[in-house]
């Protein structure tokens, strides 16, 4: 009775989990965004009504979730205009702005190079899943290829070799640079996100294979 009751329970937090992380993240978002923004926005522009629907719980909701789904446009907008000339260069001089900031500068350099680094993980940084022998002989990593050894280095060694990065689970933004022979690595076929998803999940998320 015990052990069915124990399975059930665990069947419904994976049933109901996805949905649970869902409604947090939209509620993170209309508290930390919509919140704010709706009394910036709609305060001076409803003056009288402001009050009156602030202080409703329906009327509140409703215009953080306005002011929230403004912002997530806004943000659209920009990206999209950050792919032509003046978008580009009015980013590079909010930059240059910000790198004149003490501490905002190495904030906002540090979090540039990771978002960077991800968000170009199927192009160039990160180009293919492999199998690594680490952290010992006997074990295996899931590790993703970026480049192969030139230069000093490469006149140092008896065999061409890859450039690994290892990211740590959970968290990817941290991990372990290796220089490893080809001939020692197992090149998989799954993609570089769906490596990525396997590592953050701890292997929980395997990615579906079918063997050619």
């Amino acid at each position: 009775m015990l052990k069915n009751f124990r399975n059930s329970l665990i069947a419904g937090i994976i049933i109901i989990l996805p949905l649970t992380v869902t409604i947090f993240v939209i509620s993170f978002l209309i508290k930390n965004i919509g919140t704010p923004v709706s009394e910036l926005i709609f305060k001076p522009l409803i003056k009288e009504n402001f009050e009156f629907l602030s202080n409703s719980i329906v009327g509140k909701t409703l215009l953080d979730i306005i002011a929230t789904l403004l912002v997530l446009i806004l943000i659209t907008v920009l990206g999209f205009f950050s792919k032509f000339f003046l978008g580009r260069y009015a980013i590079s001089v909010f930059e240059t702005a910000v790198e004149k900031i003490p501490v905002a500068k190495q904030i906002y350099k540090t979090v540039k190079q990771i978002v960077d680094t991800f968000s170009k993980q199927n192009k160039s940084v990160f180009q293919k899943v492999v199998l690594v022998k680490f952290p010992h002989q006997d074990s295996y990593s899931i590790g993703f290829l970026t480049g192969y050894i030139t230069g000093e280095i490469l006149e140092h060694l008896d065999e061409k070799r890859c450039n690994i990065f290892v990211p740590t689970t959970p968290n990817p933004t941290s991990g372990f640079f290796l220089i490893v022979k080809e001939s020692e690595l197992i090149f998989l076929e799954m993609t570089v996100s769906e490596g990525m998803k396997l590592l953050i999940s701890g292997g929980a998320v395997a990615p579906e294979w079918h063997k050619k």
